[in-house]
């Protein structure tokens, strides 16, 4: 795979043991109520795909992978062990009765919450380096919208164990691009452990793709929109680490262009320069009537929005396009012990095809995104329109400071363009998912939609 080509330990899914209906009944049961279930409101109509056997090697449960399908395609990642008896466990799914006619029966567990899971889990997976320890302390984050995490403090290095719960086909970003910038010497990013991979019984070598991804843990880190919010509370300025993540933001970029590097097909001559200001300005209008489409509330603001995004189309040229982080927020950066930005999460925006999520795009794309978040840890805390402008302001200095470039009206055009594409994604998915939240975004539209002062 892309992310490693020196050590691959795809997991074959043949020789699979299918679980009985029983068992897959109370996962299909379960699926709709947990926060990373991508069909909100509706019934889970699960087919089952595979299932993959992971022997746990203390022996105390049996651990299987449960891959399943949504009518839409997406495929769904469910780790269990069963367990014998009926007491309560923790994650418990539901519990199977016993088929020899005994009282006890079994619990079927989410593996997430069980150290054989985690056991079975670290044995079939490739390591990029010696990890020692076990998971007898393990502690599982709560909070997340798509994957579930594990963190694992007792080993060395202190690690954290990411389970994907949607699956697609090939390489993750979220364990490609850490592991690209880690070997090209990038110390802003968890270096990635270890991994684990399916592929399907083809009778190839076709990536199902990544199932999961240990990772350094950052100790003493604080998440970052938290840290923004206590300060918003508190009345606090965020300037200064604004400042230095937007530093950050632009040694990402740098590192990005060097570890994974997107070779033009072409020179950027006019003509291409002018197709490629074409291209953005169709893929924000494109987006835009995609929102407008599923979010009636955003018609009256339509005509202003295409006002915005003419101005894009007088433009003479943007930056090459390269890999970006993609939905780069303060829920996506921890800031450590000794006072540095580390960036997480490369999967990209959660209603993002497998393609755009790989696709080359504007680094500014990545800036647009921190100055949104600003808005929503604002609103959180409590703070007011200096504490937010205070943030923004120093964020941009921050971001052209460190990548050499000198802030000018096509900048400005651009940013704000790209700022405007992302609050309109923020409104539908805080319709679907968060509808008391959707008053953030729409104030964030309505003043990039205000003429500039």
């Amino acid at each position: 795979m892309a992310a490693d080509e020196r050590a691959t330990t795809d997991l074959p899914l043949e020789g699979r043991r299918v679980p009985d209906d029983a068992e897959l009944e109370l996962i299909r049961a379960w699926v709709p109520n947990q926060r990373w279930f991508p069909a909100k409101g509706a019934q889970a109509h699960l087919e089952r795909l595979a299932v993959i056997d992971l022997p746990d090697p203390m022996g105390e449960a049996q651990v299987r992978v449960h891959l399943l399908a949504l009518p839409s395609g997406a495929v769904l990642q469910v780790a269990t062990t069963l367990r014998s008896g009926g007491g309560p466990l923790r994650g418990a799914i539901g519990h199977l009765p016993s088929t020899d006619g005994g009282d006890s029966g079994a619990t079927l567990v989410d593996g997430c919450h069980d150290p054989a899971f985690v056991r079975a889990w670290l044995a079939a997976a490739t390591h990029d380096g010696p990890l020692v320890g076990d998971a007898t302390d393990m502690q599982v984050l709560g909070g997340e919208q798509s994957n579930t995490s594990v963190l694992l403090p007792s080993t060395l290095p202190p690690a954290i164990l990411k389970v994907f719960r949607g699956v697609t086909l090939g390489p993750n970003p979220d364990v490609e691009v850490p592991l690209a910038l880690s070997r090209a010497g990038w110390t802003g990013v968890p270096r990635p452990l270890a991994w684990l991979t399916g592929t399907w019984p083809d009778g190839g070598a076709r990536p199902l793709g990544h199932l999961g991804v240990l990772s350094e843990l950052v100790l003493g880190a604080q998440d970052g929109f938290r840290l923004a919010c206590d300060l918003a509370g508190r009345g606090e300025d965020f300037g200064d680490l604004a400042e230095d993540l937007g530093r950050t933001t632009a040694q990402m970029h740098r590192a990005l262009r060097t570890a994974l590097p997107v070779h033009e097909q072409r020179p950027r001559t006019t003509a291409t320069r002018s197709a490629e200001v074409r291209h953005v300005s169709w893929i924000l209008r494109e987006r835009a009537r995609a929102a407008a489409d599923r979010v009636p509330l955003l018609a009256d603001r339509w005509e202003a929005v295409r006002d915005v995004y003419a101005t894009v189309d007088r433009l003479e040229a943007v930056a090459p396009l390269q890999r970006v982080h993609g939905d780069l927020h303060l829920g996506q950066v921890l800031r450590s012990a000794d006072d540095r930005w580390y960036v997480l999460d490369f999967e990209g925006e959660p209603q993002a095809s497998a393609a755009d999520k790989t696709r080359p795009d504007l680094a500014l794309r990545d800036v647009a995104g921190m100055l949104r978040s600003f808005d929503y840890a604002a609103s959180v805390g409590g703070a007011g329109p200096e504490w937010v402008g205070s943030a923004r302001r120093r964020l941009v200095a921050g971001y052209h400071a460190e990548s050499g470039q000198v802030t000018s009206p096509a900048i400005d055009v651009l940013l704000r363009a790209l700022e405007l594409d992302k609050a309109l994604y923020e409104v539908v998915y805080e319709s679907s998912n968060r509808p008391d939240w959707v008053h953030i975004p729409l104030e964030g539209i309505d003043r990039l939609l205000a003429p500039p002062a």
